[in-house]
């Protein structure tokens, strides 16, 4: 496999465009799946829902110990086991992450009483699952320690102990089971939306802990907190905060922070220097809210497919190797992507049909300068076995008609056009491609020669 950003030529697959240059797509996808929980585990729909998430090529699965309202692994394993292996029947690896225990966050009883149960959880999947298995699994330590409602506001010292602390026992229980693999442990999980100087997290992390003891580090990236209706209709307190513009300005500024994805995992990257140590952007979603009224739709609409596709683009190119959207299965939120009978949001089948046409591996390369198309993000990935497809992000409400052959002219030899937008509704249409590309609105195009082995349904 290549290293990070290594350019290469598409030798055997085609030329790119002329000034193109071909890249090995090194992005896996997954999820954070909390509040559905139980639908993927041992809900009715559970088959559907897993199968929907293994064709948005989900790889990794984050879940959560001892935190979110999912079951206690301690007091109720039974439940908490059929979670992981709901995990592992949608084709994924879970990661584990140890959320947090209650203040004072110094104290050394507090602590050892954390880093047992953590050692306990691992101890107890090895015991169900083998340690084979498990040694492929991912374990985070923390949930967002900057943010006070959600973490706790831990100092980076509070933090660094807890975490050398889990990180030993962990590699205790994996470490006869690893045969020289990494410990696949990691962390933050930081708040990278609300809270400033959130990179001295990581670039103290790297430098300040032993390297066999950090896997990945994680960051956490939305768009915006604020509602997109006025403060006053909901009886809200902003904190000094103002308003968002609400409507169709609010909607342009999510989409101006979709290209944060791409410096975000940049800078990381510049932090990690080469070490062997993962990239992960480990939550990410257009509004950080849970209600309907709070974000209208814009997670789950044509809107949000539109906001995801491009925040994939861009963490791509900055190189990010593990993206994790908040969240998967929807269960009355205004996160998932899946609802509880397993039928796709709109934004899930934009991701769908994103992953199955941009796929870990895939030489991929970008299009050149499009200065005079700001509202349009593009893709363009060939994979061994002869696949060739364009992917379009149109970020504008306004419909917009595209010439693929001023984009890349290797698309040529496609066929067929897939297409999620404002005007499409719930579903996926498969047109025939005349060289155009045509949007009613927001949404994600696929210009293919293998749309017919993409699978939707």
């Amino acid at each position: 496999m290549l290293g990070r950003n290594q350019a290469l030529k598409a030798d055997g697959l085609g030329a790119p465009s002329a000034g193109a240059h071909a890249l090995r797509m090194q992005l896996n996808y997954g999820f954070n799946e909390i509040y559905g929980w139980w639908h993927l585990s041992e809900g009715e729909h559970r088959e559907r829902i897993q199968r929907r998430l293994r064709l948005m090529g989900t790889k990794v699965i984050r879940v959560f110990a001892f935190d979110q309202p999912v079951p206690d692994p301690v007091k109720d394993w039974r439940s908490f086991s059929a979670y992981l292996q709901g995990v592992l029947d949608a084709g994924a690896k879970p990661m584990v992450t140890f959320a947090k225990f209650h203040p004072p966050f110094g104290d050394a009883r507090n602590i050892g009483n954390f880093v047992s149960r953590c050692s306990e959880l691992v101890w107890s999947c090895i015991e169900q699952w083998g340690g084979d298995e498990v040694k492929d699994w991912y374990w985070c330590v923390w949930n967002e320690p900057n943010n006070l409602l959600v973490g706790g506001d831990l100092s980076f010292s509070e933090y660094k102990r807890i975490y050398k602390e889990v990180a030993a026992a962990v590699l205790v229980q994996l470490e006869p089971h690893l045969r020289g693999r990494k410990l696949m442990l990691g962390g933050p999980a930081i708040d990278g939306t609300h809270r400033m100087y959130w990179m001295d997290w990581i670039a103290r992390l790297v430098n300040e802990v032993d390297e066999k003891m950090i896997g990945f580090v994680s960051w956490h990236r939305y768009g915006d907190w604020r509602p997109a209706v006025p403060s006053a209709s909901l009886g809200l307190e902003m904190w000094g905060s103002p308003d968002s513009p609400n409507g169709r300005v609010f909607e342009a500024l999510l989409m101006a922070q979709t290209p944060a994805y791409e410096a975000n995992a940049r800078g990381v990257g510049r932090l990690i220097g080469g070490r062997k140590i993962l990239n992960v952007c480990g939550e990410l979603n257009a509004m950080s809210h849970h209600e309907q009224y709070y974000t209208l739709g814009l997670n789950q609409n044509a809107f949000g497919g539109a906001y995801y596709c491009s925040a994939l683009i861009g963490l791509i190119r900055g190189g990010a190797e593990l993206e994790m959207r908040w969240t998967a299965t929807i269960h009355t939120d205004a996160y998932g992507l899946v609802a509880m009978n397993g039928d796709p949001t709109p934004a899930g089948l934009a991701k769908q049909i994103f992953a199955q046409h941009v796929r870990h591996g895939d030489l991929i390369r970008f299009p050149r300068n499009r200065l005079g198309a700001t509202d349009v993000d593009a893709i363009f990935s060939d994979g061994e076995d002869g696949r060739r497809s364009g992917v379009f992000v149109n970020m504008s409400s306004n419909p917009e008609t595209l010439d693929a052959a001023e984009w890349d002219d290797a698309l040529k030899t496609c066929g067929d056009i897939l297409l999620v937008d404002t005007g499409t509704g719930n579903s996926v249409m498969r047109l025939p491609f005349d060289g155009k590309i045509r949007f009613n609105g927001y949404g994600v195009a696929v210009v293919t020669n293998r749309a017919d082995a993409t699978e939707i349904g």
